[in-house]
């Protein structure tokens, strides 16, 4: 076999899924390198810190602007396909995003009434009992923050990754790489454990049903900005190990192998029923759809 045949896929005059991964790799690091050194520089001439609050939103942004800019050129020039064939066509694309949105919200709240419920949570207060510029800006920025977050994760893990290895190997084994990748994405995150990458794991096997079942990638997006909004501004849970700001707040008090404690749901037993009620929630809106 020809080295040609091994790199390009005749058929289709285009790359091989695993040249078509490695080329869009390494265009990613160099979006990151790029718009994470503006954003520090913008940063610093700010007075501002990176661990501050608008060090991380300038860093989600750039994350944001490096993964959206190399999807669109590796779209176009390596996959010879278009930006909406990762699942972004504009048909159902407000209604999926909003149900999305939406599972997530039930699903965190099923967490929150059932840790209410066991006495693992301890309700302290709400953020409304204090003045308005005390927490509404700070509340804002993580919403914020979220949104980039849910958009770029989903584009490069159930978007990219997800279709270009569907097209190289199989559906499954595309559910299982990306989730993987997904999981090992945040092992270094605060407080990570090997349960909180097992959790992330089926979070990401998750991610992937929901793509698959609505055979596009607004659900998903709309379901990973929910669940992070959800989680940490509205319930006050740690958000894969991460504190922010949050309109609810609370101690958790319960055993940690069914909270995940410092580091959110995702590393609780809890996770699992609140991901088959989602999965009910998914199967039953997408059904019919081919």
């Amino acid at each position: 076999m020809k080295l040609r045949d091994v790199l390009i896929n005749s058929a289709e005059q285009r790359p091989r899924a695993g040249v078509r991964l490695a080329l869009h790799l390494i265009l990613l690091v160099a979006f990151v390198l790029l718009f994470e050194f503006a954003a520090v520089l913008l940063i610093v001439a700010t007075r501002g810190g990176v661990e501050s609050m608008q060090g991380q939103v300038l860093q989600a942004a750039s994350v944001l602007l490096a993964t959206t800019f190399s999807v669109q050129l590796a779209r176009r020039f390596v996959d010879r396909r278009s930006l909406a064939g990762l699942g972004l066509q504009r048909e159902r694309a407000g209604r999926d995003l909003l149900f999305g949105i939406g599972i997530a919200g039930a699903m965190m709240a099923f967490i929150y009434v059932s840790g209410l419920a066991l006495g693992w949570i301890r309700l302290e207060g709400y953020a409304w009992q204090a003045p308005a510029t005390d927490w509404v800006p700070d509340i804002l920025d993580w919403v914020a923050v979220f949104l980039m977050v849910g958009w770029y994760e989903e584009l490069l893990n159930r978007g990219y990754w997800l279709v270009n290895l569907s097209e190289g190997l199989n559906r499954v084994l595309a559910a299982l790489i990306t989730s993987i990748a997904f999981a090992l994405l945040h092992a270094n995150n605060p407080s990570a454990s090997f349960a909180s990458t097992a959790g992330l794991f089926v979070s990401g096997l998750w991610f992937a049903y929901t793509a698959f079942a609505s055979r596009g990638l607004w659900l998903p997006v709309g379901a990973h900005i929910g669940w992070n909004i959800f989680e940490g501004v509205v319930f006050g849970f740690p958000v894969s190990g991460l504190t922010t700001a949050t309109l609810i707040r609370q101690t958790a008090l319960g055993p940690e192998l069914w909270t995940g404690g410092p580091f959110g749901p995702e590393a609780g037993l809890i996770l699992l029923p609140a991901l088959a009620l989602g999965t009910l929630a998914v199967r039953g809106y997408t059904r019919g759809r081919s």
